[in-house]
């Protein structure tokens, strides 16, 4: 079987888990918070357009994941998928002079829809809240870290298939670069949740200030890093001449 097969296939899969995962987080859904659900879809959808290009990896990531894991311990699950999809393809969307890649839109769509999914099911998991040691806190990492590796992992898997690279290094450069993005997320969101007691949804939107400013450090780590061999290789270039 061909690259291209396989991809196809990796991408069905894909869509069928999203599928699957998101009907079953959907029976259990509870209430739709309509107005906190449109705020949390616009910001989610302002930030997905703040991308960050990922040094040695085909992909972005975008700096909205703090309103798509307040809508996974917020909202009901139908809402928050269709929130972190609707960001999705916002931040996927091609500019005008770029070709549009509907396999990839896809694939995209369904990993997030995937990972929206996982995410809900954990944090609303019954068997887990009733815990000894389950607190809001731990629920909240858990679920995201349920909703880092619905990420990751079939990131590194489209990789893997599509060009034959190892997959454990993928991922592991990935976990690399976004895993303290996460946390930061985490943290924000948990901030977040307790504020709103007192101030109500509006208080996500302090977020969107934070996380132009975390992506405007982003750029600028990135960029640095990107110019830091060209420069050292320049410099060599250079001593060599003398």
């Amino acid at each position: 079987m061909n690259r291209t097969r396989l991809t196809q296939t990796f991408i069905a899969v894909m869509v069928l888990a999203a599928t699957a995962s998101t009907v079953y987080a959907g029976l259990a859904s509870h209430t739709l918070h309509t107005s906190y659900a449109l705020a949390l879809m616009a910001l989610a959808a302002a930030t997905s357009r703040m991308k960050i290009k990922l040094p040695g990896i085909d992909g972005n990531m975008s700096v909205n994941l703090p309103f798509l894991l307040m809508a996974v311990v917020n909202l009901s699950a139908l809402e928050a998928v269709v929130i972190a999809s609707i960001s999705t393809l916002v931040q996927c969307w091609p500019k005008l002079d770029a070709k549009f890649k509907p396999d990839q839109m896809l694939f995209n769509v369904s990993m997030m829809a995937f990972a929206t999914s996982m995410a809900n099911l954990i944090w609303n998991a019954g068997w887990l809240g009733r815990a000894a040691w389950a607190s809001e806190p731990l629920m909240l990492a858990s679920a995201t870290a349920a909703f880092f590796l619905g990420q990751t992992a079939p990131v590194a898997g489209i990789i893997k298939v599509a060009e034959g690279a190892a997959m454990r290094r993928i991922w592991l450069g990935i976990v690399q670069l976004s895993f303290p993005y996460y946390i930061l997320s985490a943290g924000m969101t948990s901030m977040v949740n307790l504020v709103s007691h007192h101030f109500g949804w509006q208080a996500a939107l302090v977020i969107f200030p934070v996380m132009y400013g975390v992506h405007c450090s982003y750029r600028l780590y990135f960029r640095e890093a990107a110019d830091a061999p060209r420069t050292a290789s320049l410099a060599k270039t250079a001593s060599a001449g003398a």
